[in-house]
């Protein structure tokens, strides 16, 4: 699975460390972390922080796993993408981590509570996004 558009981003991929890709750009391999990197780029694009800034987060979220001997395989690279990109969100006041976290609990519990085969579905009751 690759994002809808990556036009004009080949540069800042490039500064990205470790970023599973191909030929044609960066790969996914869960729908999520299409969507964590979209939103990483489109606030970044919006001018809520800079790539510079998005990759050095990025960066030390690496770090700091591999400090604690978290495998380097690739296959939770993107946890660590979502982590920088909570850092980065609470960091510029965007949202803060009670929201982050109850928004998170609201979307476990909605998967919990899905039958299997249906998509999840997370009322938007409280105006978070």
């Amino acid at each position: 699975m690759h994002p809808p558009d990556l036009r004009g981003l080949a540069g800042n991929l490039a500064s990205l460390p470790r970023i599973p890709r191909d030929d044609d750009g960066p790969v996914f391999s869960e729908p999520w972390q299409a969507t964590a990197f979209a939103l990483a780029v489109r606030l970044s694009a919006e001018g809520h922080f800079t790539w510079k800034e998005w990759a050095a987060t990025l960066a030390e979220e690496l770090k700091v796993a591999a400090e604690h001997d978290e495998p380097d395989d690739g296959s939770r690279y993107y946890h660590y993408w979502l982590a920088a990109l909570e850092r980065l969100v609470v960091t510029k006041g965007l949202s803060d981590l009670p929201t982050l976290l109850a928004r998170k609990e609201a979307w476990a519990d909605a998967y919990r509570h899905t039958p299997h085969g249906k998509p999840v579905e997370l009322e938007n009751d409280s105006g978070a996004g």
